[in-house]
């Protein structure tokens, strides 16, 4: 099974993989190798535009969809 999922919110449209991707942006940003990510959970909350991760289940970060 195929399945796509998109956040719409005020005029913006948001994937799933650009979600992720982003999360995983933000993880090598902070100077940690994409190898040692083994879990990732996003909340998004449209309405303060951004995105809450928690990666390994306890190191949390966010970024803005704006």
């Amino acid at each position: 099974m195929k399945s796509t999922l998109y956040v719409e919110y005020q005029e913006k449209q948001l994937s799933e993989k650009d979600l992720i991707a982003n999360a995983k942006k933000l993880w090598t940003s902070e100077g940690k190798k994409a190898s040692e990510l083994s879990s990732l959970d996003l909340y998004v909350k449209p309405e303060e535009s951004t995105v809450y991760c928690v990666f390994n289940e306890d190191i949390t970060s966010s970024y803005s969809l704006d």
